[in-house]
């Protein structure tokens, strides 16, 4: 009889730590596979997980609709940090730090973007970055300074060939050039950003935007009228020997047999930081109503493992957070490249303030580099007062 009850107490013990967890993905193709693939894995412990395929642009709506009324997912696979701060702010995401042990692991770019008002609300899974990319014939040694980086442009702009080129109006592609000369969207103190302290028109943003028109007016590197898929044209059909872009553009760039390198873009003159380009994120959250918390903190920490991450990149290319995952895919130019610019960059704000700043920012900047030598000053000075009554 005592020997029955034993058994039967462990089957019960086996019962309580086993969980049924509904899991949100906007995952497809070979990327989804992997996610079956962890889900099996995860399952083999006796747990029942239900993956449900939610469109990209319509989960955070559907979580903070669903989750107070205690449905919807417990664990969402992935959300980027642009959308933390409202689904934080929503209070339908559980805060993380009490599930994770150890952070050492993770790239700290990745950390800070999944950290609100100091709290981490989600595991970093993957992030993107601009990086300089350059094409090898044109360009055997990637240029470490400016002085390298100029020379190097120069001598291969003319003819119908271009040295550098990137879209000199698009705010998010130069945040790097804005971060090195003291620029800031909002001040970042210990993880919580003061969205009353916008540095997008303070003396390092000035003389960003004067370095911006200078590679158009004064160091003649890119035209008028180059967009991204411009350079990128120029960079496939091998006219063109460095170009700014993320690792969105390498599919194209391998089509066309181009042997490329990446690197961080070199510390503009008389900068007083490093360039430190944008950062996305994208990592696994939580419902903060979920009944199933611990289980879906498991699956979390399982899929945003150092080999779950690998895994991971060999299914869609993704480029990992953790360090130790980016460690074995060294041999990888676009890991390491796009690596190295997410360990130098600077997190995308995830304040759902971020909104009020994208329109009126990227009209100054666009108009910055239209004509040589503008009123820099009064132009930045306008969009932060736009941005601030914005986000009254």
């Amino acid at each position: 009889m005592k020997k029955a009850l034993t058994i039967l107490s462990l089957a019960l013990l086996g019962q309580a730590s086993a969980a049924n967890i509904t899991v949100w993905t906007h995952f497809g193709g070979s990327e989804l596979n992997w996610l079956k693939d962890q889900a099996a894995a995860f399952d083999k412990k006796g747990n029942k997980t239900t993956i449900v395929s939610v469109p990209f642009d319509q989960i955070p709506d559907k979580l903070i609709q669903s989750a107070p009324k205690g449905q919807g997912p417990d664990v969402i696979v992935t959300l980027p940090q642009d959308r933390l701060g409202q689904l934080a702010a929503a209070g339908v995401i559980e805060p993380m730090d009490k599930y994770i042990t150890s952070k050492t692991d993770f790239d700290k770019t990745g950390l800070n973007a999944m950290t609100y008002q100091g709290k981490l609300f989600a595991i970093p899974m993957f992030a993107e970055a601009v990086a300089l990319v350059y094409n090898k014939k044109l360009v055997p040694n990637a240029p470490t300074n400016w002085a390298d980086f100029l020379k190097v442009a120069q001598a291969n702009t003319g003819n119908g060939k271009f040295g550098f080129l990137t879209d000199l109006s698009n705010a998010y592609q130069n945040y790097g050039v804005i971060s090195a000369y003291g620029g800031y969207v909002f001040k970042n103190t210990s993880g919580t950003l003061n969205i009353k302290d916008i540095g997008l028109s303070n003396a390092g943003a000035d003389k960003a935007s004067g370095f911006l028109n200078d590679l158009r007016y004064k160091y003649n590197l890119v035209p008028e009228g180059v967009s991204g898929d411009v350079a990128k044209g120029a960079f496939t059909d091998g006219r063109l020997a460095m170009y700014l872009t993320g690792p969105w553009d390498m599919g194209d760039i391998k089509k066309a047999g181009i042997d490329y390198g990446i690197t961080t873009f070199p510390t503009p003159p008389g900068a007083g930081g490093k360039w430190s380009p944008f950062v996305g994120v994208q990592g696994t959250m939580i419902n903060a109503y979920s009944k199933n918390k611990v289980a879906a903190a498991q699956f979390a920490k399982q899929i945003s493992s150092s080999d779950a991450q690998y895994a991971f990149n060999k299914a869609g290319g993704r480029i990992p957070v953790s360090l130790s995952a980016r460690t074995r895919l060294k041999s990888d130019p676009v890991v390491a490249g796009f690596g190295k610019a997410i360990s130098a960059g600077t997190p995308m704000p995830n304040v759902p303030a971020m909104g009020a700043v994208w329109a009126p920012w990227s009209a100054a900047i666009a108009q910055s580099v239209q004509k040589p030598n503008p009123d820099y000053s009064q132009i930045l000075d306008k969009a932060v007062q736009e941005i601030q009554g914005n986000i009254k």
